[in-house]
């Protein structure tokens, strides 16, 4: 990447600066691979950040079958941890996971669930075979204890597991209908997928381990027997260690990666397999350097851009992001590594601007807790818009649910020193509900800068970047007007 008129004197946010185009060759954004520089090399080069409020299984599989990677917080204990990762392995990496009901299940237990997926209907199945489904349309004026099986729709699409995206296309068009139930040769329910998710599925590529499952990540602080969690981990079946902490750049972290680095060595003594190790977060050069000497793989780069991160303002620490990404980047390439660029994006420009900047991936965090796939419960105001709670992780809610196992004394005393918003309203957008939904809008923005750089791939795409500075002014020039002036 260059500077069109040169590098300024002083650090840059995303809304700081423009991409130029240049001459392209590139006449389609399908001629774009988005597949990540990170040495993951996921087919997408997105990563959902380790937030209680927002990844977990279902986040974590959907963002899979997309091409990219989720990673699962370090507030939750390794057994429930190891078994969200087992569910994620076990999911098909094609067909959607179903909501399940049985048939005397009833409508408002089926309420409840229906939510928790984008796809919106739960099939109702007898003896693992789906015999109905039903969607929010039969619950109208129906009593919530009314049984699934009395309002169920009984007129199926079914389709067997080596069925083509296209071919369950067809099959929805033909018959007017928008799910079809996939079920194997003992006609027992495999997983559903939507016209919607046929055309993505011909569009996305999954994200897959070495045996073909669903890749996902683990996160894991620095306090406490970081090796032996990091091994259990790893014996679970992670893809990625994430070692986390607000300031990456102390001494505690530094131990904390060569120990999770030694233990991730000694896995892949024992099972040849390679398991990428990720540290952070930071935003200089130096941090860099000491991060990849300790064993770190990937270094998460940003303090303080994140939506939910109060910590600017409490301390004054942190980096406008543009910034801190391009000098990581470079360190971190001179070292062989690459880094994540971590918080701060809001928009695909943002993505594409990190991308640019030589981040190997882009990690979302509060973009996507207003979906329906994050792990918070669908909500509604008293107008009646939908959205989801959402909280940062040096919070006063997430220091209590990290610090459960201390005495109420320390956890109290813990609970003073807070940074980041506690409880947050994340409104689900009416037109991009679902994370699919953003990830169709981010890829589409991203392909299309690439197109602009006349980039076939992200390294040509970070090599050929020409990004120039911008007021304020030119920034608010560049926003759609959503009603006339």
């Amino acid at each position: 990447m260059r500077f069109l008129d040169g590098k300024p004197e002083y650090d840059l946010t995303y809304n700081d600066v423009f991409m130029a185009p240049n001459r392209s060759s590139v006449s389609s954004r399908t001629e774009v691979d988005l597949t990540s520089t990170d040495g993951l090399a996921t087919p997408l080069p997105i990563v959902v950040a380790n937030m209680t409020a927002i990844s977990g299984r279902r986040m974590a599989e959907t963002m899979a079958r997309r091409g990219g990677i989720a990673i699962l917080p370090q507030d939750i204990p390794t057994d429930v941890v190891a078994a969200q990762i087992a569910k994620v392995k076990a999911a098909h990496p094609i067909f959607e996971t179903p909501i399940r009901v049985v048939v005397g299940s009833t409508v408002g237990e089926a309420m409840a669930l229906i939510p928790k997926r984008a796809h919106g209907v739960a099939v109702v199945v007898e003896d693992g075979k789906p015999v109905g489904i039903v969607s929010p349309a039969e619950f109208e004026g129906v009593d919530r204890f009314t049984q699934v099986q009395e309002v169920m729709t009984g007129d199926l699409t079914v389709v067997g597991t080596n069925a083509t995206p296209s071919e369950v296309f067809d099959r929805l068009s033909a018959r007017h209908q928008k799910v079809a139930l996939v079920t194997d040769a003992d006609d027992a329910l495999v997983g559903l997928m939507t016209s919607k998710g046929a055309l993505r599925s011909s569009l996305y590529e999954p994200a897959l381990d070495p045996s073909g499952s669903l890749m996902v990540g683990t996160a894991i602080g620095i306090n406490g027997d970081v090796a032996a969690r990091a091994r259990r981990l790893l014996d679970a079946g992670t893809d990625v260690l994430v070692v986390d902490t607000a300031h990456g750049h102390q001494e505690r972290m530094i131990v904390a990666v060569s120990a999770v680095r030694d233990a991730r060595d000694a896995y892949e003594a024992e099972t040849g397999r390679r398991v990428v190790v990720v540290a952070g977060n930071v935003v200089t050069s130096r941090a860099v350097d000491d991060l990849v000497h300790a064993g770190a793989d990937v270094l998460k780069v940003g303090v303080g851009p994140g939506a939910m991160c109060t910590t600017r303002m409490q301390t004054g620490v942190g980096r406008p992001q543009f910034s801190a990404v391009l000098e990581c980047a470079l360190a971190a390439s001179a070292l062989g590594k690459s880094v994540w660029a971590d918080g701060g994006v809001r928009y695909p420009r943002d993505v594409a601007l990190a991308l640019a900047a030589g981040a190997g991936s882009v990690m979302i965090g509060s973009w996507f807790a207003g979906t329906y796939e994050s792990t918070g419960p669908l909500l509604s105001d008293h107008q009646g818009r939908q959205y989801k709670e959402s909280f940062g992780m040096a919070s006063a809610r997430a220091v209590r649910s990290r610090t459960r196992e201390d005495s109420p004394f320390d956890r109290a005393r813990k609970a003073l020193f807070e940074e980041g918003i506690s409880s947050s309203r994340m409104y689900l957008d009416p037109d991009r509900p679902g994370v699919e939904d953003l990830l169709d809008w981010i890829t589409s923005g991203v392909r299309s800068a690439c197109t602009y750089a006349g980039a076939r791939t992200l390294d040509q795409y970070h090599e050929q970047a020409v990004v120039g500075v911008q007021s304020t002014a030119g920034y608010d020039e560049g926003r759609p007007l959503h009603a006339s002036w």
